[in-house]
């Protein structure tokens, strides 16, 4: 399993999870560096990670893509007139390596990429502000968009195009699918509404008592947030209460929360959640610990930076993809993704 994590200072860090012993049922963990550079000429806002291939975006108006297998960069993306907001691949099931990647911007922009080689299939405005976060349905046919413009937007990925959008009232940071895509998540200063999928209905509101900045939905209906409250929380979605928490993860505010899960997980595998703060620490926890007492991390590292943002994967055999120079014609596009 590997973690990706961009940072305030431009960096690019990249770690392995993997035991301390060769005995692959130790519950020792450690984190080993595979690559760190300055990837982008101003501070990375987002990462994003599937299979082998993980991507970094700036506000510098551009996205880098990396082969994590090889710990190598494969060049930029510079299809864009404004900040990179967010970043999400799509990868089906039956595929090891992700079929599409998918950007937004400041400029309200969405675009659609193919990853195999990596080129531009179709950009469109979904929002007339800045996006703050996007969740592709499971399905790969669909996504949800929240912005700086207050609404919450549905845009049709087979089309290329927005197909709904409805006032909030106020600004949401964050949006996220459940595992099934029967339910998404919708963050908004501490409050984060859980909403059915089919006619966006609200079921009731998970109240934080500080700032939510991350989230990233577990199994069963867990949803684990962090933020400035500096700590861990996985709420039960089902009945609306915490689960249960890990209190004062890090030092300062908690920027980024991955679910790692490992391909054929057991019973016995550790249920592994990884976070990530601008304290410059990454910290990888085994959360049943948390349901008995306040755990230590099963593993951690020092950047000795500011983190923005954090991804994760399990690698898989593929076959790397290049960077293509030009975009299929637009009408092709939809047939594509």
């Amino acid at each position: 399993m590997s973690l990706i994590a961009g940072s305030y200072e431009r960096f690019i860090w990249g770690f392995k999870l993997k035991p301390q012993t060769h005995d692959p049922s130790s519950q020792s963990l450690t984190l080993t560096q595979i690559f760190s550079y300055p990837s982008h000429s101003a501070p990375i806002t987002t990462v994003a990670a599937a299979g082998p291939a993980a991507a970094s975006g700036s506000s510098d108006d551009t996205i880098h893509i990396y082969d994590l297998s090889s710990a190598a960069s494969l060049g930029p993306l510079q299809h864009f007139n404004s900040s990179i907001t967010s970043l999400s691949f799509y990868c089906p099931p039956s595929l090891s390596f992700p079929r599409n990647l998918l950007s937004t911007a400041a400029d309200g922009t969405i675009s659609i990429f193919d990853t195999e080689p990596f080129v531009l299939l179709k950009s469109f405005r979904s929002h007339k502000k800045g996006i703050n976060d996007l969740a592709v349905h499971p399905s790969g046919k669909l996504a949800l968009s929240v912005s700086r413009d207050g609404c919450l937007a549905m845009s049709n990925l087979m089309r290329g195009k927005r197909s709904f959008c409805c006032r909030l009232g106020k600004e949401a940071s964050i949006v996220k699918f459940d595992g099934g895509g029967e339910r998404f998540f919708m963050a908004s200063e501490g409050k984060i509404g859980v909403h059915l999928a089919e006619d966006a209905r609200l079921l009731f509101e998970l109240d934080n008592a500080k700032r939510v900045l991350c989230a990233a939905p577990g199994e069963s209906g867990i949803l684990f947030t962090g933020g400035e409250s500096r700590s861990i929380t996985a709420w039960d979605t089902n009945s609306g209460k915490v689960a249960y928490s890990i209190e004062d993860a890090h030092s300062t505010r908690v920027k980024g929360i991955v679910v790692l899960t490992k391909d054929g997980v057991s019973e016995d595998d550790p249920y592994l959640v990884a976070s990530a703060s601008s304290d410059g620490f990454i910290r990888v926890w085994d959360v049943r610990m948390a349901i008995k007492e306040k755990p230590n991390p099963l593993a951690e590292a020092n950047t000795k930076s500011r983190l923005t943002c954090l991804a994760g994967s399990s690698l898989k055999s593929f076959k790397r993809p290049k960077i293509g120079k030009s975009a299929p014609k637009e009408e092709d596009a939809a047939e594509e993704v």
